[in-house]
């Protein structure tokens, strides 16, 4: 769905264009079958409360069907806890994302099926993410109760499904918000409240996001973390001081559409061919700006400060954290 922001008008965006390309003298920029369970009519909307019960065990979990965790029983007995009223949470780093009334973080796997539901982890990968028990759910603000529904697990047990995929805590999830297991081995994903993944597929071009040691930088479309190159050059125009290898760990941002960008400042917002390999790169501020190889997943701000060059950037294009910024 397009978002307000993306639907400016078309007068508003050539006089945009007009001013960036002005600013930098540059390239313009880049124009179920499981038994419902959910029936209750729908709550007021929660808050992520005070996490209650959810143990204390370590997890390793792998994010394949066979997870270990070194306290078992007992991180297994406080994450079984029941869900209580589901809330949809709006997370910076996964998007809106299903959590029990205790504000734990609900899971999916990618090896269970939803059409029939089934799951698929069973012994010490139940350990490492148990299986979120059917009883007592109701579907809080924004959730469909049709969607939420049971299945039963190989031991006799019912879980809690949504949208038929079977639901998962995950044992290092151990404080109310926590959302570690997005993305473990490449298997594991929040549920979202339609019983999809949850993702920030929906995120503009580029926005901003409130980081709580940096405050607020910049990301991509896919809510990672933007940063510039303290040797890069912006005036007269941009110039990139990182060529070659350098470009393996700092992948460029590729150019975004100004009316596809939200709380970054339009002034210098633009894209500039690169002299070195005719790529065309994004920028802020008329500054080049990069993703980071090391950062993982949404929320990561592995880049910052590497080598005493690398720095997250603010909405205006100022580097955060930098000497003399």
């Amino acid at each position: 769905m397009k978002t307000s922001w993306r639907s400016a008008s078309l007068v508003a965006s050539a006089a945009a264009v007009l001013a960036l390309t002005t600013a930098c003298g540059q390239d313009k920029a880049t124009d179920t079958s499981s038994q419902n369970v959910g029936a209750a009519a729908p709550a007021a909307a929660g808050g992520v409360g005070t996490v209650a019960g959810t143990g204390t065990g370590t997890g390793t979990g792998t994010g394949t069907d066979t997870g270990t965790n070194a306290n078992g029983e007992q991180a297994a007995a406080g994450s079984q806890a029941a869900a209580g009223q589901l809330n949809v949470v709006a997370s910076a780093e996964i998007g809106k994302v299903l959590a029990s009334s205790a504000g734990r973080t609900i899971y999916r796997f990618d090896a269970d099926t939803a059409e029939p539901p089934k799951s698929n982890c069973d012994g010490d990968c139940a350990t490492a993410w148990p299986p979120v028990p059917a009883d007592d759910v109701t579907a809080g603000a924004g959730i469909d109760a049709a969607l939420l529904g049971e299945v039963t697990r190989a031991d006799g047990t019912k879980q809690l499904t949504v949208g038929g995929w079977p639901a998962y805590y995950y044992a290092k999830d151990t404080a109310a918000g926590d959302i570690k297991g997005q993305g473990v081995g490449g298997k594991w994903y929040g549920l979202a409240p339609d019983g999809k993944k949850a993702t920030l597929a929906s995120l503009p071009g580029l926005s901003t996001r409130n980081d709580a040691e940096l405050g607020e930088i910049v990301v991509d479309k896919n809510g990672m973390t933007v940063y510039r190159f303290i040797k890069d050059e912006a005036w007269p125009k941009p110039v990139s001081a990182c060529v070659g290898a350098c470009l393996e760990k700092w992948p460029v941002v590729a150019p975004v559409e100004v009316n596809d960008t939200k709380g970054v400042q339009k002034k210098g917002l633009m894209s500039f061919t690169r002299p070195d390999n005719n790529v065309k790169q994004m920028t802020v501020n008329c500054s080049p700006i990069y993703t980071f190889i090391n950062d993982k997943k949404p929320g990561d701000t592995n880049g910052q400060g590497v080598g005493g060059t690398w720095y997250a950037v603010a909405p205006d294009g100022k580097l955060v954290g930098a000497p003399n910024e």
